[in-house]
């Protein structure tokens, strides 16, 4: 017998491979040829595009839960919308008012929240953190356990090494001053960001930058160097047959 709900008024295509216990709200949207695992839960109005894999146990188009304490406004948010051909891992989380490009991997326990924009071939690795109101552009990766702040910008063909740590608060938590200049960093077209690598509130790191591993950066990085060390100094320029060709 099987044990899954779908909600009377969910638009779920015929051919939908669908697990146990997976529960469908109402006007979920899930196109040809989707695969649903086991224990899924997609909530209200959530569209998945054709041919998307959702494993085992994710959770899709959440609504946020703040603290007593946080001072984020709760607003009303649009359905999460998913591409066609996409892949969400085992655990993974999407909240709503989010929008995935198409081809892109979400992979086991990451989590995305809301107002984030993903966009065409994306990799998000295994227990990656993306938090509310980022734009990650098309063909980026970041790898496990990175963790991605609020408020960034990663541009296209960024990489994300595991373990980098971005921030967005300079005053961490305190002053009234802090709302007007809490902003993660932005992170141009084709920079690379090595492994644990920490980025201050609001820096820029500049097109096709290469950011050692282990390095802290505290100010804008100019394009197209190489910058080690606490803090970051430039040392060399990125050589020309690592660069982008597209």
């Amino acid at each position: 017998m099987r044990t899954s709900y779908i909600d009377p008024n969910a638009d779920v295509s015929m051919d939908t491979e669908i697990g146990e216990f997976v529960v469908i709200e109402a006007h979920a949207k899930i196109a040809a040829g989707c695969k649903i695992g086991h224990h899924v839960v997609i909530h209200q109005g959530t569209v998945i595009g054709a041919n998307t894999v959702i494993s085992d146990h994710a959770v899709l188009g959440k609504s946020p839960q703040l603290a007593k304490s946080s001072t984020t406004l709760l607003k009303k948010l649009e359905p999460l919308q998913i591409g066609a051909n996409c892949q969400v891992g085992t655990g993974a989380i999407v909240y709503a008012g989010t929008i995935i490009g198409n081809d892109t991997m979400i992979a086991d326990l990451a989590s995305v929240r809301e107002n984030c924009r993903i966009g065409r071939g994306v990799l998000i690795g295994r227990g990656v953190a993306v938090e509310n109101n980022t734009s990650i552009g098309d063909h980026t990766k970041i790898q496990t356990n990175a963790y991605i702040t609020a408020d960034m910008t990663l541009e296209d063909h960024v990489f994300i090494a595991p373990m980098v740590t971005t921030t967005n608060d300079n005053f961490m938590g305190r002053t009234e001053k802090r709302f007007a200049l809490k902003k993660g960093a932005t992170i141009k077209h084709g920079a690379r960001v090595g492994g644990n690598a920490i980025l201050l509130p609001g820096i820029t790191v500049g097109e096709e930058s290469f950011i050692a591993a282990g390095s802290i950066v505290t100010k804008d990085t100019p394009p197209r160097q190489v910058m080690k060390g606490v803090p970051a100094k430039p040392v060399r320029p990125v050589p020309d047959e690592e660069l982008l060709t597209d």
